[in-house]
């Protein structure tokens, strides 16, 4: 039975590959710190549905306390490590950017120097889109020059830096991962679509619309998502990689507002752009394509149905 090991467990893509991955059998350890970036209930709520296996093995740790990280490490032996912990979202970044370089950074030198005389195959690192920054030459590939606008983005910068260091300095085997917009059941309420159900199913909620809705988001559905990070864990690969991860076809945002419009209500209110977001996003997915493998992406019209109808069968219109 294959160990897999992932930090930000509690977290929407840590929860969703960790549900994946117990079922298909694998034990899984995970670690978090129950952040309140965002609702705390709903991050339990997922790990209560993860602790319903009994291959789930959880423990609520800080990656920025390294003695604590490193004792709960000595004790299992792990295959593989996703890093998915992080400190998200690229507007709050304006707000509070030292816990960016405190946990994006300096959480992620803790996982390198912890791991790196330990023997595992692999470790898997979530870095972003926002790397990339504002970009007209689309869609981008791994190697264009990558120029983030946001703390956020360069800390994500830096994380792949520090990945190459130790990639050639102790031999570990690396691969960074360019999230494009994460979206589907389970997905962070801090994001647009969840803001969207939000406001459609609780009165007086109003909905802020960004730019006008005036901006492309290359949307990738978290079912394809893992799927093609289970690909990846059979894959040999150099020592150290990076991959975007995304479906190459970008959605205005306007057009998905005025779909929802047709058949439901809610309050919207046009907001200039805000100085911390880019523009458009389209990522390249040939080269994680080539390596995969995969090819049925998810339509986004169907994405987000299945999003939608999860919203409304849950009801965790609190969170």
């Amino acid at each position: 039975m294959k160990k897999i090991f992932i930090t930000g467990v509690a977290g929407f893509i840590g929860y969703s590959l960790a549900a994946e991955l117990l079922k298909r059998k694998y034990k899984v350890y995970g670690i978090d710190n129950f952040d309140n970036y965002y609702s705390v209930k709903f991050k339990k709520k997922r790990i209560q549905n993860l602790k319903k296996n009994k291959n789930f093995n959880f423990k609520n740790i800080d990656i920025i306390d390294f003695k604590k990280f490193d004792f709960f490490l000595k004790k299992i032996k792990i295959d593989y490590v996703f890093h998915l912990a992080a400190q998200a979202g690229v507007r709050y970044s304006l707000i509070n950017p030292q816990k960016y370089i405190h946990t994006n950074i300096n959480g992620f030198l803790n996982l390198m120097e912890i791991f790196k005389d330990k023997k595992i195959k692999r470790i898997f690192y979530a870095s972003s889109s926002s790397v990339y920054g504002d970009s007209t030459n689309f869609p981008l590939k791994e190697i264009d020059k990558i120029n983030p606008k946001n703390i956020y983005g360069f800390s994500k910068k830096l994380n792949e830096k520090i990945a190459i260091f130790y990639s050639k300095t102790y031999n570990i085997k690396l691969t960074g991962l360019r999230f494009f917009t994460v979206y589907g059941e389970w997905g962070r309420p801090d994001m647009f679509l969840f803001k969207l159900f939000k406001s459609i199913n609780v009165k007086k909620t109003k909905f802020y619309l960004n730019n006008f809705g005036n901006h492309k988001r290359d949307f990738t559905y978290i079912g394809d998502l893992v799927k093609i990070l289970l690909k990846l864990i059979s894959k040999n690969d150099k020592s150290h990689n990076i991959y975007n991860v995304c479906s190459n076809k970008p959605v205005n945002i306007k057009k998905i507002i005025n779909k929802f419009k047709k058949n439901n209500k809610f309050k919207l209110m046009y907001v200039k752009r805000h100085v911390a977001d880019v523009l458009h996003t389209h990522g390249s997915n040939l080269k994680i394509l080539k390596k995969t493998k995969y090819k049925k992406f998810t339509k986004s019209d169907i994405g987000i149905k299945n999003s939608f109808d999860w919203y409304n069968k849950l009801k965790i219109y609190n969170i």
